[in-house]
């Protein structure tokens, strides 16, 4: 799965950390995943995006988004959303969200408003993978259309495969023990 990755590291000269680099290794590996952090954060707040909440995890939005990007979101209070915007949603009951695009929105008026006014407009959607066959019907759990409320965000950017980390955290289960092992680990030793 890692392949690649790992033929990056080794060309990269980073085959053996012995016990005696240890240490300085993980000091800078802390260093950058502080300024990464940071980075983020300030990238966010700069593009006036919300938060990194998801990875794309499926191959579903292929060529859009490839497995381990990590994606941008925003999510306005009075936006409406449209055909096109790139979505994830998450159903009631399910176990993770879903990154989707959105193929068809009906607006439904509410009773006692008029018409013409955004705000009296109920927004359904129905969303499709770009790399699926068919649309979203069969993943609603029994809806016929997406509500706003099950929206968490629209896709506002990405960067490509930083979502890796959380992808091998989750396949691989004991690699999570590890880095928590690693990271204590320094904490303990590296108090200056």
């Amino acid at each position: 799965m890692f392949a690649e990755e790992l033929k990056t590291i080794r060309r990269l000269g980073l085959r053996y950390v012995g016990p005696g680099k240890l240490i300085p290794f993980m000091r800078r590996l802390q260093r950058v995943c502080r300024v990464s952090h940071l980075a983020s954060v300030l990238f966010c707040l700069a593009a006036g995006l919300g938060s990194i909440t998801d990875c794309c995890c499926s191959g579903s939005m292929e060529p859009a988004f490839y497995r381990g990007d990590l994606l941008f979101l925003s999510n306005p209070a009075g936006q409406r959303y449209k055909t096109g915007d790139i979505t994830v949603y998450k159903i009631p009951g399910g176990d993770i969200p879903i990154v989707h695009r959105i193929i068809e929105t009906r607006d439904v008026v509410s009773e006692g408003h008029v018409a013409a006014s955004p705000i009296a407009q109920m927004q359904l959607l129905l969303t499709k993978g770009d790399n699926n066959a068919q649309d979203d019907i069969g993943l609603y759990e029994g809806l016929q259309w997406l509500e706003k409320r099950h929206i968490i965000g629209k896709v506002s950017g990405f960067l490509p495969y930083i979502g890796y980390v959380t992808i091998a955290m989750n396949d691989y289960p004991q690699l999570k023990y590890v880095l928590l092992g690693g990271l204590g680990l320094l904490a303990l030793v590296s108090r200056e």
